[in-house]
């Protein structure tokens, strides 16, 4: 991200500013708002919450007057309320995604359905789209690239998220020429495949995070949703189905990410996968076949070949969205989006027996957690992706806990949006 703040600089110092739309005032979003507040050349000026309480929180926390925060759903009370630099805080999404003065809007809710809605208005508003929601761009992110494209505007993830951490250190190592065998990231807690709100309830509530949102990382969903992010961007896949999930430290991820003909543990190369031991960072694990390269690395104290790992050991989650937002804004250019379509699918797994007519909840719920396969094993099983399990998704039949839920398995209710956008998507 070279440079992004003298650009930002001398954009204040002409007396202007990017205007950002933030969609989710919760902990990312609160974030965000604070991060961005201290910065030049930004300011996000009006935010969409069904809680308005938490937008004027998060406007007060980044040290914005009470008196400035304009509260309203209406279109042109927000346009003069931004004309007259005040920010809006309001419960009508619509209004930030159609906003005029809105440059790039950020979707920070972590919901499927709606960040599929959000990032739909916003593509069709002309406007840059800065996802948050990791979930939804593996369920139709492909096809929100396409639309993006051919309006002339950036549809991306978002720089401090693991997948655009990822991203930074692949694009650095592929443009230096080394060839990729691994990219992946640390977990931050241990598997527990039946954790869900209840479990995580007293945990979530020490760390001040939603219960819902923590089950979704100790059960694995997230996990497997960030790589999956990873697959479709590089053209990587996971090497079976859930990946590895190793264990190991650092300096031991060279060793470890070689096909097992080389003493390693992997059944290919090009892939996605996750490690205990290692987090909150993320790694790629590099390699070359020039000799002078390899002398020169081993020189650098970078090991001893033929294997490298170059390992980022934090990630800044929304506090480094405003990054993604100036090089869209600025660049015209993404910082992760789906350049090799579907790769890999997250695809929902019972988390318990589930009778003939129950309805599934969501992802980080008691019904279902997420595995990452690659695209081809779940179009041949027909297995259903995590991104459109809602309420609305009632079982045909019993599946046993363990199993991979099909369509065939389920019947909808009410198709939602992002069903109706993975249908645009798979007819092509």
């Amino acid at each position: 991200m070279l440079n992004i703040n003298r650009k930002l600089q001398k954009l204040e110092n002409n007396g202007s500013y990017i205007k950002v739309g933030l969609v989710g005032a919760g902990q990312m979003g609160r974030g965000m708002i604070s991060q961005i507040e201290g910065m030049k050349g930004m300011r996000v000026v009006a935010t969409a919450d069904l809680a308005i309480e938490n937008v004027k929180n998060a406007y007060t926390n980044a040290g914005i007057s009470a008196s400035t925060i304009a509260v309203t759903d209406d279109l042109s009370k927000a346009e003069s309320a931004v004309n007259q630099n005040q920010v809006v805080a309001t419960t009508n999404v619509k209004l930030v995604t159609s906003l005029p003065d809105v440059d790039v809007v950020v979707d920070a809710t972590g919901i499927p359905n709606l960040g599929a809605e959000i990032a739909w208005d916003t593509i069709l508003n002309n406007k840059h789209i800065v996802m948050l929601n990791v979930e939804a761009d593996v369920t139709v992110g492909p096809l929100l690239k396409k639309m993006a494209d051919s309006a002339g505007v950036v549809y991306t993830g978002t720089a401090g998220d693991e997948p655009g951490a990822i991203m930074e250190l692949y694009d650095f190592a592929d443009a230096m020429g080394f060839e990729i065998v691994a990219v992946g990231k640390g977990k931050n807690n241990p598997l527990n495949l039946e954790a869900n709100p209840d479990t995580a309830a007293d945990e979530a509530k020490a760390k001040g995070s939603s219960p819902k949102m923590l089950a979704s990382f100790q059960d694995g969903t997230k996990t497997m949703v960030e790589m999956n992010a990873v697959a479709n961007a590089i053209g990587f896949a996971p090497d079976q189905p859930g990946m590895h999930g190793f264990e190991g430290s650092v300096a031991e991820l060279p060793n470890i990410f070689k096909e097992k003909s080389q003493g390693g543990k992997l059944n290919g190369s090009r892939i996605v996968d996750f490690v205990n031991g290692v987090a909150p960072g993320v790694f790629a694990i590099i390699t070359s076949d020039k000799e002078e390269v390899n002398a020169e690395m081993k020189y650098l104290k970078m090991g001893d070949g033929p294997n490298y790992v170059l390992y980022r050991p934090y990630h800044l989650t929304s506090l480094e969205t405003p990054l993604s937002i100036a090089k869209a804004y600025f660049d015209n250019e993404p910082t992760i989006t789906p350049y090799f379509g579907v790769q890999g699918e997250t695809v929902a797994v019972a988390k318990k027996d589930l009778g003939a007519g129950e309805f599934l909840d969501s992802i980080g719920g008691f019904t279902v957690y997420g595995t990452l396969l690659k695209a081809d094993e779940a179009k041949e099983q027909g297995a259903l992706p995590i991104g459109l399990v809602d309420k609305n998704v009632k079982l045909k039949s019993a599946i046993k806990k363990g199993d991979i839920i099909t369509y065939d398995d389920i019947e909808q209710t009410n198709e939602s949006t992002i069903w109706k956008l993975r249908s645009m998507q798979d007819k092509g």
